[in-house]
């Protein structure tokens, strides 16, 4: 048996066409995103948009916006 090793460049390049191929740009792309690393730090921002909310405040809150 002779395996054939392929740089990884050329597998991702191929991968991607399939998928292009297969399911269509939108949603190869949305499907990409969900491996993207990102930026930031995530919970020092939800600190600096929510302060130091308990859990039951926010429910309490979240019941008040669905009336």
């Amino acid at each position: 048996m002779n395996i054939e090793t392929k740089p990884i460049s050329e597998i991702n390049r191929r991968a991607t066409h399939i998928l292009f191929e297969k399911m269509g740009a939108v949603d190869t792309i949305r499907f990409l995103n969900q491996f993207s690393i990102g930026q930031g730090d995530y919970t020092k921002e939800r600190e600096k948009w929510l302060g130091h909310i308990s859990l039951d405040d926010a429910i309490t809150q979240i019941k008040i916006e669905k009336k």
